[in-house]
């Protein structure tokens, strides 16, 4: 027998539940999603149905315009648009029904305009199909997300430029598979941030000019849309290309050649574009955690009172807005995922492989978002301490260039015995925990053919082994100097 409420049961493990279930819906504002959380929700259920009317509206206009219905159904079209005919919960409700919330708000718009204007009732979605309403719905979101988003994108491209131009020649250790390897500088590691930020950018661009209009009627023909044309004595050849591009013009969309109703390569690009963005941010703020570290001590995340506190431990002041990052970058490719077997539709609307895109894009485009929003403030206040990027180089007493000893021997012992001598130097310096450079110093097969008493000092200074660094760094700024600022 089930427990009542509030009671106990003996033997039982779990808790019993002591609070009433939820019956009416509640707030989705981002609580376990708190990456974007706080910043408004453009992706909310509110903004897809004012998307959706936004896209009856347009319609109607175009067709008007066109002459295939009055233009004095427009005004009571728009009128009873702007009055939210319906509400968000009783939609969401009603849409088991059909599948898809476009069949009761179609009914709802009508009959709030039947309430203004009776005749103009008549001529609301005409020739219209469910997909072609919630799929436009989703691409001016989307478009609208994704240029919020390379506004962020471009906020924090600015801050690691600054971060790469003032710390060009900062040098570090770099590090391969956890462990020095040899000396960078910390301008190159913002300089492959920058390139990140960059590239993600790009492809933000990239897709968010691509992003198309949907019309196509019932099965992709715009059978019934050239049907009403007919009927309003206009000529039908052509009126269906007019009618898209009017329509994509309308809604600041690209006119596609054709409907693509199951031809689903733009939900694929978005899940690409929203990989490549979590992704390239994800590496950033992964470096900040670890460079943020306590015993390492690099860098630090901007401080704020509130920011980073632990509920058990005062004085911890964790990197939250890294954190929150890397939660985005490990979400965001299985949603992306989901959105790249989109491609997978059956014949003209694929049943069920249409409905499951609908909550995959919006989750991805807010986890992108967030990140970006998140990832401009990490920048725009990342504090570096120099002096422990030197301080953590220097901790091998020299290693960090065996690189460059390697160089500098091999010619005079061969670059086997070079390189074997190197590591024999490194493991004793490890063992009897003496700096590598006073081993070096006392191998005679160094000193004899290598060491003059000032040539090892200049050998062994990281500052004097930094390759190209300046010069990537500079080609990096470079490009993000001579790109577009913005999208358009």
């Amino acid at each position: 027998m089930d427990a009542t409420p509030g009671r106990t049961t003996p033997g039982r493990t779990t808790p019993v539940r002591t609070t009433p279930v939820r019956t009416t819906p509640g707030l989705d504002a981002g609580l376990l999603s708190p990456v974007w959380a706080g910043a408004g929700d453009p992706l909310c259920d509110e903004e897809w149905v004012a998307a959706m009317l936004e896209v009856e509206v347009a319609l109607a206009r175009c067709q008007a315009r066109l002459g295939v219905i009055p233009k004095s159904a427009v005004g009571p079209i728009e009128s009873a648009a702007a009055s939210s005919p319906v509400g968000v919960a009783e939609l969401a409700c009603r849409a088991r029904a059909s599948a898809n919330p476009v069949v009761e708000l179609v009914r709802a718009l009508t009959e709030a305009v039947a309430r203004v204007d009776p005749q103009a009732a008549d001529h609301v979605h005409r020739g219209g199909t469910s997909q072609d309403i919630l799929d436009s719905a989703a691409m001016v979101l989307a478009a609208r997300t994704l240029t919020r988003l390379d506004a962020d994108l471009s906020r924090a491209a600015a801050a690691l430029a600054q971060l790469a131009d003032d710390h060009a020649r900062t040098p570090m250790a770099g590090r391969t598979l956890t462990q020095h390897a040899v000396p960078v500088t910390f301008g190159l590691k913002a300089a492959g941030w920058l390139t990140l930020v960059l590239d993600a950018s790009d492809r933000v661009r990239q897709v968010r000019a691509s992003l198309p209009a949907q019309l196509g009627g019932a099965a992709g023909t715009l059978a019934a849309y050239v049907e009403y044309a007919r009927v309003a004595g206009l000529p039908t050849k052509g009126h269906a290309a007019e009618l898209t591009a009017a329509f994509a013009a309308e809604l600041g969309l690209r006119e596609p050649e054709s409907p693509w109703h199951t031809a689903r390569t733009p939900l694929a690009d978005l899940g690409w574009a929203v990989t490549a963005v979590t992704g390239g941010l994800g590496k950033f703020a992964a470096d900040v955690l670890g460079m943020s570290r306590t015993e390492v001590g690099e860098v630090a995340e901007p401080a704020a009172e509130g920011i980073g506190v632990s509920s058990a431990m005062p004085q911890k002041r964790n990197p939250v807005l890294a954190t929150l990052i890397v939660s985005a970058a490990r979400q965001a490719p299985a949603y992306a995922s989901m959105l790249g077997q989109s491609l997978l539709a059956e014949d003209e609307r694929s049943p069920g492989g249409w409905q499951s895109e609908w909550q995959p894009m919006r989750e991805a485009l807010r986890l992108a978002a967030g990140s970006a929003s998140t990832a401009a403030e990490l920048a725009e206040g990342l504090a570096v301490f120099p002096e422990r990027l030197l301080a953590n180089l220097l901790l091998t007493g020299g290693a960090v260039v065996s690189e460059r000893l390697n160089a500098a021997l091999a010619p005079l012992l061969g670059k086997a015995a070079a390189k074997r001598l190197l590591g024999q130097v490194a493991r004793e310096a490890v063992n009897t925990r003496r700096p590598f450079e006073e081993v070096l110093a006392a191998s005679p097969e160094a000193a004899d053919r290598l060491i003059d008493g000032t040539a090892l000092p200049d050998l062994l200074d990281p500052a004097n082994y930094l390759g190209a660094a300046e010069e990537l760094v500079t080609r990096v700024l470079d490009r993000h100097r001579t790109r577009p600022t913005s999208i358009g």
